[in-house]
């Protein structure tokens, strides 16, 4: 009668490796997204927005607030994950080296 699909079992553990590969692809992905957000705010700096329209402007204005804005948010969530998943992996670590059992579970 059910008829939605099982996720798949995985027994992958939680290794520090595993959660440092994570951190470094996700510090690569913040460090591209921060050039990004760079770029995309020097390149609005440097050309100002031609209208006399005052609603236009503003409308500009609004949509180049967003964009760097989301770029940025984007930049943040990539660097939180990473400082995050390392701190996971000094977690483990520590877990593993005072002996608890539950660290990979």
């Amino acid at each position: 009668m059910n008829d939605t699909p099982q996720p798949a079992n995985t027994d992958k553990k939680l290794t520090p490796l595993r959660c440092l590969t994570g951190a470094l692809i996700s510090g690569t992905m913040a460090m591209a997204m921060y050039s990004l957000t760079s770029s995309i705010a020097q390149t609005y700096a440097t050309k100002p927005i031609n209208s006399s329209s005052p609603i236009a402007i503003n409308i500009a204005s609004a949509v180049r607030t967003l964009v760097v804005g989301a770029s940025t948010l984007a930049t943040f969530i990539f660097a939180l994950a990473t400082v995050g998943l390392v701190a996971l992996a000094g977690q483990i670590i520590l877990q593993r080296l005072k002996g608890t059992s539950d660290a990979a579970e």
